[in-house]
């Protein structure tokens, strides 16, 4: 697999982001799904290569089924698990044992859902969050949390309040709030309040690359678009209880691959978190 890994990936590359007490930065796989479904051990070379501490998976391919295989290759890699992204039929009947047995298996504490036709339901919303309440009360003992991770959908509102809040308000403290800081940007609010509102629900949270409609001068590079990347860290330090960085590149420009614009928006990261 070494020959995999382009030259330019020097030592500097691959140094530690900086000194203890710095919240440690995973990546979101989906951002170079097309690499992962092409070899999947190559595409987390790479991504261990570039100096990522962790990732978080957007499905398993060739390890589906095969914790102890890689528990293994990652911690070959010196990757550890941020969290991961499923389905809610995962978690629920009989296949809930075997999605708990394979996530402590790979040392993976936060299972966290993107998307459910229900949390945007006026008639199931509420059942929805009562079935985290419980599922975060069967994770807690085995040291693992649940949540939901948002696009731009879930702040739209019922009544006077959005979706997102609803979910916050009918869920414990147990159940993580995911926050994509890039999509709560572009539904029109601001990811930092969002984290100090709900003091230490963010305990992972996605940093996505967003330009603002009309902003021709960006670029959804992090650092080079419209997030204020370090008003957010500074939230998720003091008040958001994060555990997890996750970077998640979900645009390319500039016709460049989906593995060259997630090193260019770590780069900026890396810069970030050392500052």
């Amino acid at each position: 697999m070494a020959g995999s890994i382009p030259l330019a990936w020097t030592l500097a590359d691959r140094l530690p982001l900086s000194a203890a007490g710095r919240i440690p930065a995973a990546l979101q796989l989906y951002s170079v799904r097309q690499d992962c479904a092409q070899n999947f051990d190559a595409a987390l070379e790479q991504v261990a290569a570039m100096g990522f501490e962790g990732v978080e998976f957007a499905g398993y391919y060739n390890y589906a089924g095969k914790a102890p295989e890689l528990a293994n290759r990652l911690k070959a890699l010196k990757l550890k698990v941020a969290g991961t992204h499923v389905r809610m039929d995962v978690l629920r009947g009989d296949a809930l044992t075997a999605t708990i047995d394979f996530h402590q298996a790979i040392g993976c504490r936060f299972i966290v859902v993107p998307g459910d036709a229900a949390f945007t339901d006026p008639e199931k919303s509420k059942a929805l969050a009562d079935e985290f309440n419980q599922l975060a009360q069967t994770l807690k003992p085995r040291g693992m949390a649940c949540g939901f991770h948002n696009h731009t959908g879930e702040f739209k509102k019922d009544g006077d309040k959005t979706y997102w809040d609803l979910f916050a308000e009918r869920t414990t403290k147990d159940v993580i709030l995911q926050q994509d800081c890039g999509w709560t940007l572009a539904a029109g609010f601001d990811p930092v309040a969002y984290i100090r509102k709900y003091p230490g629900r963010t305990k992972t949270t996605h940093f996505k690359p967003t330009v603002r409609q009309g902003e021709t001068d960006r670029k959804a590079i992090l650092g080079q678009d419209s997030v204020d990347w370090k008003a957010v860290y500074d939230a998720c330090s003091s008040v958001g209880g994060t555990e997890w960085i996750v970077l998640e590149q979900e645009t390319y420009p500039d016709g460049k691959s989906p593995m060259d614009c997630t090193r260019e928006s770590f780069a900026s990261l890396r810069t970030l978190l050392a500052s």
